[in-house]
């Protein structure tokens, strides 16, 4: 206001958070514009909470009795209005009855904080883009890097990881040694200390130090153990992976399959958003009808569609003010169930189509392994004549597969529902039942993934569905129990080490980069001007670990592949010449295996 009445110095908002949604507050006062909501000239500002009793809507309520004139613009007389007219001419917000001014004091600061750090972290992807672009892309060239390097240094990696988790080991035994000969001497025990919330205290008791001692001795001698009798395993293992390295480099269009994977992903969320927020769209607006005619007060339910302010002349501020949606109708009613249906829908989509990523990446994977003379046997486009095999013969069987874990995860979800609801009154006979069973439907989840990711492999090789292909690629797995555990451990193990050195790699360098320790030659990027250097540090860290995951669940899934191919090659073959090993010359070594030569052959 350009002035203040004498003895009212401080302006009333009616509704301050106009203020906070303005486009520009500090704009909109530089060039004279006004907060968007009626001001009022006051003596004081208000603070105290109010809020409309039920004698309110009595037919001989008073305005005066439940408002303050100081509040009011100049033009309304509290003392010879109604109050239902006045509480449609007051301009108070129509989506509250009830204000607390401190709480919108609160809102509002708030409000500009996280405008202010969402504007400020555009501002620094704006400045930054090129550069976190560049961090993702040394992210995909380690990524690259790793597995050519797989393909000549298995062996080595393998081994020095072993060694490396050995060495651990055995600095912890030594560790817990020099700690109990410290405290040898102590006369503080375990009995002695008794229970306490203090678990430093626990570290500084000899006791501790020989249980962990013993504990770790145990470990490292059921590592050697393993390491001695599953040697042979091991070196399958190694095979395996450098078998992997080379089928992966002879279809590298593979690598690119995730970007498949990502985009049918992308369209099943954005099919599942629309499809949630589609029926909130339906509701009918219901509207409250405020009147007073001969001071009988009156309120109706009502479409804004068939309100006329004309013909309520009595009361002429009367109008329609919006209360809530229509919730009563048989769609309102069932629309949660309506939601749930979605949800279902959703992550059967979601499991169908990476369902549908193993599969193809699987049927590729096989053309490798079973083509007798590699490269020249190997199919043209393998990756493309798989995904159009499992879309024209294996959609029912995939869509089964994601259908029975679907139903799991579901059921994970409402037991993860009925917890957080129930948990203030839930006992701790009901909280133990609850947290049984969700480990074991958490458990039976990762199983039938497990199931499912070597049916859609056998599936890829024999073409028959799903139950047949999941009891095959159970029993033989089975029949092979020590060879899957080794096999999966070590590839876990080594698949681990390249996430780790990718993403700390280039994390390390993202976060010395953009945190101003490193500086380029010509001062091509200033880290100064970056208001959060954290905000592109995670984004790289984030995109890296995203990628690494990309290209390594690939390569994982060739290893899977391989290994169950390899597994049938032993079954079904003998190495005779009607029946020949289609495994590399590599295995055969190890396993001392050889292929009969034809007679007249070389």
């Amino acid at each position: 206001m350009g002035f203040s009445p004498k003895g009212k110095p401080s302006v009333f908002y009616f509704d301050l958070l106009k203020c906070a949604t303005a486009t520009n507050v500090m704009a909109a006062a530089l060039n004279g514009l006004q907060c968007p909501t009626t001001q009022v000239c006051v003596d004081q500002c208000p603070g105290d909470f109010w809020i409309l009793s039920p004698g309110a809507y009595l037919p001989t309520a008073k305005a005066k009795d439940f408002f303050q004139q100081q509040y009011c613009v100049p033009s309304f007389n509290l003392s010879t209005t109604d109050l239902v007219c006045s509480l449609v001419g007051f301009p108070v917000t129509e989506n509250a009855i009830y204000t607390t001014f401190s709480f919108l004091v609160s809102d509002v600061l708030s409000g500009f904080n996280l405008r202010q750090v969402g504007v400020r972290i555009f501002e620094d992807f704006a400045s930054s883009w090129y550069w976190i672009l560049i961090g993702l892309l040394i992210a995909m060239l380690l990524s690259l890097i790793f597995l050519l390097l797989l393909r000549f240094m298995a062996p080595v990696l393998v081994w020095l990881l072993i060694v490396g988790v050995l060495g651990v080991v055995a600095y912890g035994i030594w560790h817990c040694y020099w700690e109990y000969d410290n405290y040898k001497n102590s006369s503080t025990t375990i009995s002695n200390l008794g229970f306490t919330t203090n678990f430093s205290a626990y570290l500084q008791v000899k006791e501790t130090w020989l249980a962990f001692l013993i504990i770790l001795c145990i470990l490292e001698a059921i590592l050697l153990l393993v390491l001695l009798f599953l040697r042979t395993r091991i070196l399958i293992a190694i095979a395996l992976i450098q078998e992997s390295s080379k089928a992966v480099g002879h279809m590298m269009s593979t690598l690119l399959y995730p970007l498949v994977t990502f985009a049918l992903l992308i369209v099943c969320i954005a099919y599942w958003g629309i499809t949630a927020l589609y029926p909130l769209t339906t509701y009918g607006p219901c509207s409250c009808l405020f009147l007073s005619l001969h001071h009988n007060v009156s309120m109706f339910l009502a479409s804004p569609q068939s309100f006329n302010s004309s013909a309520y002349m009595s009361c002429p501020s009367a109008q329609c003010i919006f209360i809530k949606y229509n919730t009563e109708g048989l769609f309102q009613q069932n629309l949660f169930n309506l939601q749930i249906y979605n949800v279902l829908a959703f992550l059967w989509c979601v499991n169908f189509v990476i369902a549908l990523g193993q599969c193809t990446l699987a049927g590729a994977f096989a053309s490798y392994y079973w083509a007798f003379s590699k490269p020249s046997d190997i199919p043209t486009f393998p990756l493309s004549q798989a995904f159009i095999r499992s879309l024209r013969y294996h959609v029912g069987s995939l869509a089964f597969g994601a259908l029975i874990l679907t139903i799991v995860q579901f059921i994970r979800i409402v037991l993860e529902y009925l917890d957080h609801k129930f948990r203030a009154a839930q006992n701790p006979c009901a909280r133990f039942i609850m947290c049984c069973l969700k480990c074991c439907f958490w458990c039976l989840e990762k199983f039938i993934k497990f199931i499912n990711r070597n049916a859609y492999i056998m599936i890829a090789i024999y073409g028959k569905n799903f139950c047949v292909s999941a009891k095959n690629a159970f029993s033989l797995l089975m029949r092979n129990i020590l060879r899957v555990v080794v096999l999966d451990k070590v590839t876990d193990l080594l698949l681990l080490f390249g996430k780790l050195l990718v993403v700390g790699g280039v994390g390390v360098l993202a976060f010395f980069f953009f945190s101003g320790r490193i500086q380029l030659p010509g001062n091509a990027f200033n880290s100064q001007t970056l208001n959060y250097y954290w905000v592109p540090i995670i984004t790289v860290i984030v995109g890296a670990y995203l990628i690494a995951h990309g290209f390594f669940s690939v390569y994982n899934m060739c290893v899977d592949t391989l290994f169950l191919c390899f597994l049938e090659d032993l079954e079904r073959n003998d190495g005779t010449v009607e029946k020949p090993y289609y495994m590399s010359k590599n295995l055969m070594k190890i396993l001392n295996k050889k292929n009969k030569v034809p007679k007249g052959g070389k």
